[in-house]
């Protein structure tokens, strides 16, 4: 089932992340994938996340659409000109990869090539009407194209951002430049997601809520104290401090959230970053265990 037919088909929807390797061997990525399958109905394949250089995100998707799974690509602009991201779009589509997910990007400041010269030519919001353009069967030169992609755009957005206005904003600017779902940053605190679903609501667009899997009290601090838009409350990070097994509570914490959030939104996006064993237990203990059909 494709993404865009498991929101139609009103079921909450299950994505998580598969980061590709520093390197060729793909081999530990596709084992990641077949752990993830039988719990999510796709995989979002990270684009140098953080700026730290990876195996290219294209050839990761083909690599996991080729074993069967349902991917999404994950599209950002700190790299590619628009040339380039029109070119890479075009390939994905020409291996069948139609879900999108549009990024503006992190700096190459906070990464591993700090030398680097980012690019930036455009933004996501730019970017979402870039693939608009595609779909309608021209490149952004207003050129026709041999051969029109089919894509299923995606942007993302921030519920936890102070002040919160320009993520809301930007929010509108994508769902006109053509969003169809959107993923948020990690969230935590329910009373806050509820307030932004009120406003996400408005619009007739899919959200799958963010959960970074907490692994420790150090690892939320160190959220709070590194990534904007991110909040772990004081609360949670006393209960991880007081764990004997702070990774077991971080799933616990995770799945809690998601049965409160479930009423709320369409889906839940889980970002397990390095611990992907742990995201089919997350899925359990928040009773969404389920096969998804093919």
């Amino acid at each position: 089932m494709s993404l865009a037919a498991a929101f139609d088909s009103g079921r909450f929807v299950v994505t998580s992340e598969v980061g590709p390797p520093k390197g060729t061997d793909v081999a530990a990525m596709l084992e990641t994938a077949e752990v993830l399958a039988p719990h999510v109905d796709a995989l979002n394949v990270t684009d140098n996340q953080a700026a730290v250089m990876r195996l290219s995100t294209l050839a990761a998707c083909v690599h996991l659409t080729q074993a069967g799974h349902e991917t999404v690509y994950q599209v950002t602009c700190r790299d590619r000109n628009r040339l380039a991201l029109q070119s890479d779009l075009l390939g994905a589509a020409s291996f069948g990869i139609t879900n999108v997910l549009a990024l503006t990007g992190d700096h190459v400041r906070v990464g591993d090539h700090r030398e680097a010269k980012a690019v930036f030519d455009l933004e996501s919001v730019q970017l979402l009407r870039v693939i608009q353009t595609l779909n309608a069967g021209t490149d952004m030169a207003g050129k026709e194209l041999h051969g029109t992609p089919e894509f299923y755009a995606g942007a993302v957005v921030t519920p936890d951002s102070a002040p919160l206005a320009p993520q809301l904003a930007k929010f509108e600017k994508k769902v006109a430049a053509g969003a169809r779902y959107f993923q948020t940053q990690a969230v935590y605190d329910l009373a806050s997601f509820e307030s932004f679903m009120r406003f996400a609501r408005r619009f007739e667009v899919k959200v799958l809520a963010g959960i970074v899997v907490l692994r420790s009290a150090r690892m939320a601090s160190f959220m709070n104290a590194n990534i904007p838009g991110i909040t772990v409350p004081e609360g949670i990070v006393a209960e991880l401090t007081a764990s004997e097994d702070a990774a077991s509570t971080g799933v616990q914490i995770a799945a809690r959230f998601i049965r409160g959030a479930r009423e709320m939104c369409d889906g839940i996006h889980i970002m397990a970053i390095g611990a992907e064993h742990l995201a089919p237990r997350v899925i359990g203990e928040a009773g969404l265990t389920r096969e998804v059909p093919a």
